[in-house]
């Protein structure tokens, strides 16, 4: 599956398009790019994302959505709205999303920071 490099998210994960009925979308939180350096400003992303988009480079990966939140004070701003309406309270953060029981899109399971140093540990989440 491909990785989608710029993502624009819903208002809320209840109206994430999820690829098809059965298939989970997984959507990446990550630092904005530095004006000055071209990469991301969290050193935290700069290290785990070769390990995600390895993980997701497979033919039959499932899809991978790269959302950036912000610069620095952007991120670090309480009220940001990836805080607040995605409940992402560290970067980066790898989230699974699928199409529960109800109906509704949501939330299943994540990754975040550190974690995602370790590339067994997300082949098996994505598995």
């Amino acid at each position: 599956m491909p990785i989608t490099r710029a993502f624009t998210l819903p208002a809320s994960a209840t109206q994430l398009s999820l690829p098809n009925a059965n298939a989970p979308l997984y959507l990446i939180f990550i630092s904005s790019k530095h004006p000055d350096t071209g990469l991301p400003w969290c050193p935290d992303v700069r290290a785990a994302m070769p390990n995600v988009e390895a993980a997701f480079s497979a033919p039959d990966a499932p899809h991978l959505a790269i959302v950036e939140v912000g610069q620095k004070p952007e991120w670090k701003d309480t009220t940001n709205v990836f805080r607040t309406k995605w409940n992402v309270q560290a970067i980066p953060a790898l989230v699974r999303y699928e199409r529960k029981v109800d109906g509704a899109v949501g939330d299943v399971g994540r990754l975040v920071e550190g974690e995602l140093l370790d590339q067994s540990r997300i082949e098996g989440f994505i598995a």
